[in-house]
């Protein structure tokens, strides 16, 4: 196991390198640049720029270059830990990213906390009361977790809580306590707002978990070591947490390479709706304006997150599952 996630971590700086310019490539696709949308704004706002200004700005910024030669120069600085310049903000990227990551974290964490513990019990009850009231129940409730897209709940909920409480539940902290220091009190208004936006986060992946986690729970308690188990006289409920639940929780547990990245994200659309201050504002932003540095280093962190995530499944599933272990 320790040789496997050695290959692994030493095959982590040729992914990162290959995702590198996929990124570039992809953020450097739209037509234009962030100069000419930073003209159109300046011209439709009646400020005249001369043709010597632009190309100033087009060589400040490494624009007039081809395209390899400014991807080897951002490679060059990411390999030096510099993420450069946002050319929209004028601040360096890191410093940018990492006033949002903070809040990202412990909306992400809070998140996938809440979504395994709502998805885990839920699936098992399920499985183990199949075609019960409460089963149907759950089950309808996933579909509509499934097929709800989250904006859409986060604008009723919004709705909801504003029509009838006369409470706002955008951000995650009171007006108050937006821009005070951070103290005990400023942590606890943070807690107060943080479940709901998690719980939006969460309800979509909740729902997939849940299903997944019932299906195979219940594809394990028809198997024969079940039935033998059950003959020999183990207790139902040490038998089914015992052998059955952690064989399903497999397919659970190799979903978190996709998972952890898509929760850094904090789904651009319910971020912006929710007004929550978390890195998926700043790429949404950063790839309208085509701050084309900012977009990709944040992107370039998601793949991280994305490789990182997949080895942590890989690592969690052969600590759960012996006969991966034996198969490797």
């Amino acid at each position: 196991m320790t040789r496997y996630i050695v290959q692994r971590l030493l095959l982590l700086p040729f992914l990162l390198l290959v995702y590198s310019f996929v990124i570039f490539v992809i953020i450097q696709a739209p037509p234009g640049d962030f100069l000419t949308a930073y003209v159109a704004t300046l011209s439709a706002s009646g400020t005249s720029v001369s043709a010597e200004q632009i190309e100033a700005l087009r060589h400040t910024y490494g624009l007039d270059q081809p395209f390899v030669v400014q991807y080897l120069y951002w490679l060059r600085n990411l390999l030096a830990g510099n993420f450069g310049v946002s050319l929209e903000y004028h601040r360096p990227n890191a410093e940018l990213i990492e006033e949002q990551l903070g809040l990202t974290v412990a909306l992400a964490v809070m998140s996938f906390v809440l979504t395994w513990l709502i998805a885990v019990p839920a699936g098992i009850y399920s499985a183990t009361h199949r075609r019960s009231v409460l089963d149907h129940l759950l089950t309808v409730i996933n579909y509509i977790g499934v097929a709800t897209p989250n904006f859409m709940l986060a604008l009723i909920l919004m709705w909801i809580a504003f029509a009838y409480f006369g409470i706002s539940v955008t951000g995650l902290f009171s007006p108050e306590y937006a821009d005070a220091p951070w103290s005990l009190a400023k942590l606890g208004d943070l807690l107060a707002h943080l479940w709901l936006p998690a719980l939006i986060l969460g309800i979509a992946g909740t729902a997939r978990l849940t299903r997944i986690m019932r299906a195979n729970l219940l594809d394990e308690l028809n198997k024969p070591y079940v039935v033998t188990a059950r003959a020999k006289g183990l207790r139902e409920w040490r038998l089914v947490l015992r052998y059955p639940v952690r064989l399903a929780l497999n397919p659970l547990v190799s979903t978190i390479g996709w998972y952890l990245p898509q929760l850094f994200s904090g789904s651009l659309i319910v971020a912006t709706v929710m007004n929550l201050p978390n890195i998926g504002p700043l790429l949404l932003r950063a790839l309208v304006n085509q701050d084309m540095y900012l977009a990709g280093g944040i992107l370039l962190i998601y793949s991280f997150l994305t490789i990182v995530g997949t080895l942590l499944s890989d690592i969690a599933l052969a600590m759960m599952d012996p006969r991966i272990r034996m198969g490797a």
